[in-house]
């Protein structure tokens, strides 16, 4: 007797639709057809997400004494205790001719150099050049978000053009999940202040779904549910502070911004979003440019000094712990992003499998304002990790050569990128 598949199908663009907002879903088991050849859509999924944190991390604190797999971790590297086999540490590593000290920021994804230099024209960046040849298979080809004020961006055209990031969470919320009219947008903006979920909105349709799909995936859906409840509350957590009066003063009131010096919150709310976003397919290029240049205090227990002050003092045994205590609370948001990528399950793999997640900076020494052996870590992305990658700290490996093993995980069959003329050595795909 022949067999017939009975098995449900979704469409991949499948999306939950409510009243000024649309959903989309993660990757289900149900979305890829019983005994069908996958389309280009369907095949696996690559992603990337690029940090560069603008302060950087104390040398010795970060980088492990002994190169190869035996390694002993640093101090902040044991914050990533749990992911010992998810990651590979570089050192030795930075971009040829890119100085500027702070200002080398401009030049993390591009390479460009002496970008302190008159007549500076910057190149494309990583993502978007990445952009080119995946960024149409999702509705935004890259999220470019930033944890911080002013106008800063890792994202840059082909004509050297910086491209806008956004900081506050509620924008990338609604840009990722609310769509309709200008009103139905304001209803459902209305709706999440209020304490009313988008999951409200789609509660027949959820129920509706569940009901059409196998038990792996209903757990997905779960997972994935609750993620966004928890981000929708964060937010609204957030906005409630902002909307509280505060002690009145004889003095002209600032604008009204987000604090600065809220840094592991904000942190939190945008690594939280870039998971979501990949997680819902909505991008595969994340870049997120951690930016602490307007010297806040950042607010945690036993830190009273401003976060760039505390670099330049780190000699001081007061001021070392302190930003150590700062320093090692972002390895732990790294390990929080890490974690949340490895609990997602798509398609029989986590979402860390299918996702580089590259955190670095385009200082190796605050203190000092140097450019060169920069602090990075490659997690994810289905590479043999569990290394560390030391290169000469005199002659340093072209950050670039790792961005040309990037490109190529991703599918792109780049031969190079800026200063970078191969794949990096020692990094291998599994």
């Amino acid at each position: 007797m022949p067999h017939f598949a009975k098995k449900t199908h979704l469409s991949r663009r499948t999306l939950l639709r409510g009243a000024g907002a649309a959903m989309a879903l993660p990757l289900l088991d149900a979305m890829i057809p019983a005994f069908a050849k996958a389309p280009e859509e369907l095949t696996t999924p690559r992603r990337m997400i690029a940090v560069n944190v603008d302060l950087g991390f104390l040398p010795e604190e970060f980088f492990p004494k002994r190169a190869g797999k035996d390694y002993e971790p640093s101090p902040y590297l044991k914050v990533l205790g749990d992911f010992r086999d998810d990651y590979t540490v570089f050192s030795g590593v930075s971009h040829p001719e890119v100085d500027g000290g702070h200002q080398a920021d401009v030049s993390f994804l591009t390479g460009a150099p002496h970008p302190t230099s008159a007549g500076f024209k910057n190149t494309i960046s990583l993502d978007q050049f990445a952009a080119q040849h995946i960024g149409h298979l999702t509705r935004f080809p890259t999220l470019n978000l930033r944890v911080g004020p002013g106008a800063g961006s890792l994202a840059y055209t082909a004509d050297g053009v910086r491209l806008p990031s956004e900081m506050r969470p509620s924008a990338v919320f609604r840009e990722l999940f609310v769509q309709g009219s200008p009103d139905e947008i304001e209803a459902q903006v209305r709706n999440l202040r209020e304490g009313r979920s988008l999951m409200d909105a789609f509660a027949d349709q959820i129920k509706t779904l569940e009901g059409k799909v196998s038990g792996a995936d209903k757990r997905r859906l779960e997972q994935y549910f609750s993620s966004v409840r928890e981000v929708e509350q964060r937010l609204r957590m957030n906005e409630e502070w902002e909307r509280r009066p505060k002690p009145e003063v004889d003095v002209q009131p600032p604008k009204d911004v987000l604090d600065p010096g809220k840094l592991v919150d904000r942190t939190r709310n945008m690594y939280d979003l870039a998971r979501l976003a990949l997680e819902t397919d909505s991008t595969r290029l994340v870049t997120i440019l951690v930016t602490q240049g307007f010297n806040p205090k950042v607010d945690l227990p036993g830190v009273d000094l401003p976060h760039h002050a505390l670099t330049h003092q780190s000699q001081k045994k007061d001021s070392r712990e302190q930003l150590t205590t700062i320093e090692e609370a972002q390895m732990g948001e790294l390990a929080r992003l890490l974690g949340g990528l490895r609990s997602a399950n798509e398609d029989g793999e986590t979402l860390l499998d299918r996702t580089m997640v590259m955190q670095g900076s385009n200082l190796g020494h605050a203190g000092k304002h140097d450019n060169r052996n920069l602090p990075v870590l490659l997690a994810g992305g289905g590479f043999r990790h569990g290394q560390h990658l030391a290169f000469h700290r005199t002659h340093n490996e072209p950050l670039a050569n790792l961005y040309v093993s990037m490109l190529q995980r991703l599918g792109i069959e780049a031969d190079r990128f800026a200063s970078g003329t191969k794949t990096i050595n020692g990094l291998e795909a599994v």
